[in-house]
């Protein structure tokens, strides 16, 4: 092989290397930073708001939100290092005046997140992906 079939070999593989497949990502437990998305499949009440749309979590350093059905309220938390559990909370004023909790709790399974949603009304479940 002479120095320039060389060359152009090289430079023919160097320009595959995009091509190549990108390292998979960690597990959920050991790499949770990130957005995960999923949609709400109703347990028990009346959920019809909350699994209408896809449902985003999303885990920062110091802080992390769940949004049920991508809405306007957002449920928020302080991630602790190495959790096994996520937990986020908001509470609602009603136009009654009284309080209106809503709370999601997740946990990493595989590549995923399995979490519950509840409210006063509404009980759901979650498995979200990135």
């Amino acid at each position: 092989m002479t120095a320039r079939s060389f060359l152009l070999l090289a430079a023919a593989c160097l320009g595959c290397l995009p091509l190549a497949p990108a390292p998979a990502r960690a597990d959920a437990r050991n790499d949770p930073i990130g957005l995960w998305t999923g949609q709400l499949v109703r347990d028990q009440g009346n959920c019809s708001t909350e699994t209408g749309n896809t449902s985003t979590f999303q885990i920062g350093t110091k802080r992390m939100t769940f949004t049920p059905a991508d809405g306007s309220i957002a449920l928020t938390g302080v991630p602790q290092k190495k959790a096994d559990l996520y937990h986020t909370e908001t509470v609602v004023r009603q136009p009654s005046g009284a309080a209106f909790p809503m709370v999601f709790e997740a946990h990493p399974e595989g590549d995923t997140m399995v979490g519950t949603y509840g409210t006063p009304r509404c009980r759901a479940h979650i498995v979200m992906k990135r």
